[in-house]
Formats: C-alpha cells, structure tokens, sequence
C-alpha cells in the first residue's frame, strides 16, 4: 500500500431526506493544520435497517465535475457479510478502523465515523480534486447522502 504524498479532506456535505429513519447530528471536517483535515459523521438510525442499498460515484473536477472511474450501487448488508465488491473494500479499508459500521445488518442506533484523515489507496490515482457522491437506500427509499470532496496528489 502507498500512503499519498497529499490526501487532504476539502469538504463534507451530508443530506437528511427521511428523518423520522435517519437523523444526522454531526457532519463535518476539522481542520487540525494546514494539510491535515479530519472527517467526523454522527449519526442515528431509528429503524432497524436490514435492506441497504449505496449508490456510489467518483466525480473529478475538470472544468466542473465530471464522473470518473466508477457509478456503481452495491448492497451493503450483503458486502458486510462477504466483502465480496472489491472498489467497495477499498473504501471499507480505509474507514474500517475510525468507523462504528463494522457489523452486519440490522443497523440501528448510534453510527460515526470519527477523525478519519490518514488515507492508503492500493490503485494509482491521477493527482486532482474529486467527489464521492454516497446515496444510501434503505428498503428501497433514500434515506440520506454523504459528499466528500477531497485533493490528492499523487507520490511520483
């Protein structure tokens, strides 16, 4: 694995669409100095979630965003079960230690992901600015999104 000469975390944009299923307390980046920003998401499921849908998409800006690589959906309670989606399991590695989703469905309850900045992509990734856009369905009805903006440069 190749830790990035540069990752650093622009910006987070989380979006409730159904708060009687998901409530969204805490959503944001925290700067600690100036090439190193932290992402913390807060959330609470109220219903048991046993039918996960994320649709996932990473956008690279080049006079705008535009899609790059990869608009999938995968079905997360299955992927917990048997990491069988390999572009998912990148980003499950990476999040997997600074996150509470690490179970099987149901999910229910309290759910973060708390100080997660240190990155190691197994891929080249061309240096740029990107988005990964996250629409996460629950029983076949969005429930909430989460945006991540974010810099990379590649380590030549």
């Amino acid at each position: 694995l190749q830790e990035a000469s540069l990752f650093k975390l622009t910006n987070f944009i989380c979006e409730e669409y159904n708060k009687s299923w998901v409530e969204i307390h805490y959503c944001r980046l925290k700067a600690y100095s100036r090439n190193k920003t932290s992402l913390h998401l807060n959330l609470t499921v109220s219903e048991p979630a046993n039918n996960i849908l994320v649709h996932a998409k990473i956008m690279k800006r080049a006079n705008g965003y535009k899609p790059f690589l990869y608009d999938f959906t995968f079905d997360a309670c299955e992927f917990m079960r048997k990491r069988n989606h390999p572009v998912t399991k990148i980003v499950w590695n990476v999040i997997r230690n600074v996150s509470t989703i690490n179970h099987t469905c149901p999910f229910v309850g309290l759910q973060m992901v708390s100080d997660f900045y240190k990155v190691q992509i197994p891929l080249p990734l061309p240096s740029g600015e990107y988005l990964l856009l996250l629409n996460w369905i629950f029983d076949g009805k969005p429930q909430f999104a989460t945006n991540v903006y974010f810099t990379f440069v590649e380590d030549l």
